[in-house]
């Protein structure tokens, strides 16, 4: 099985500027080598917004857009959360654009009810799994990270993208767990969180991704809008399922 190269961009972002925050994420691909997935923050275009009202973008927005032509040029796959309304509802809504122009997405389930989300969003509750390049990749966001079951692996997929704004005072949860299901699951973790500030919040970063063992293999320096790679290896991700089938005792379940 081939290879896929993955590259994290950690963005400090500027508050409901989607213009501004698109420009700087311009400026870091222009930095970045090749790959065939970028992954960036939780509503990297406008930072977390618990009340999207004139904030949130329309369905096909200048943000999408960016997106796919962005996706064309390099070749690869875009990752990344939006604010968006649709028919007067709003979604924390995580794209994922291939670079023929295909998108799919997953509305977030866990509204983060702590900081009023789900006040004005409205949850999602399909179970995303994307198939790209060999790689089956589950799409998740944020305060998923804080509920095992929703991303209990079914044998359905190889790698689990976390988009986040996860605060900088809650950061060691954020660590932990994220090991914890790339170990439990048997699967490749690439996590990605913002840093700066927004009228709530400060963060500090913490992205990440993670092998099946729970190691780092690339991460991101704190505090700092930067990228970091890493190479997902499926041989080593098959190898390892065969000696340790630990899948095969997971206890069933069914989510109502």
């Amino acid at each position: 099985m081939e290879d896929m190269k993955v590259i994290i961009l950690q963005t400090d972002i500027s508050w409901a500027n989607p213009k501004a925050n698109v420009q700087k994420v311009d400026e870091m691909f222009a930095r970045c080598g090749e790959a065939d997935l970028f992954v960036l923050p939780e509503m990297f275009s406008t930072g977390f917004c618990t009340r999207p009202e004139g904030i949130a973008e329309p369905v096909g927005s200048d943000t999408l857009l960016w997106m796919k032509q962005k996706a064309a040029e390099l070749n690869a796959a875009l990752a990344g959360s939006i604010a968006v309304e649709e028919n007067r509802h709003f979604y924390n809504r995580f794209y994922f654009v291939h670079p023929d122009g295909q998108v799919q997405w997953y509305d977030k389930k866990h509204l983060f009810t702590y900081g009023g989300e789900h006040k004005s969003f409205t949850a999602g509750a399909e179970r995303v799994i994307v198939n790209f390049r060999g790689v089956r990749i589950l799409l998740q966001v944020c305060y998923d990270l804080r509920f095992p079951v929703w991303a209990r692996n079914r044998k359905d997929y190889d790698m689990i993208l976390y988009v986040a704004s996860w605060p900088t005072p809650r950061v060691d949860a954020w660590n932990i767990l994220l090991r914890a299901r790339a170990i439990e699951n048997q699967c490749y973790v690439v996590a990605v969180n913002r840093v700066g500030e927004d009228p709530a919040c400060q963060y500090c970063g913490g992205s990440a991704v993670i092998d099946p063992y729970g190691h780092t293999l690339a991460a991101c320096e704190d505090n700092k809008s930067c990228t970091a790679e890493a190479t997902i290896d499926m041989d080593v991700l098959e190898a390892f399922r065969k000696k340790f089938p630990v899948l095969d005792d997971a206890d069933p379940y069914q989510i109502l």
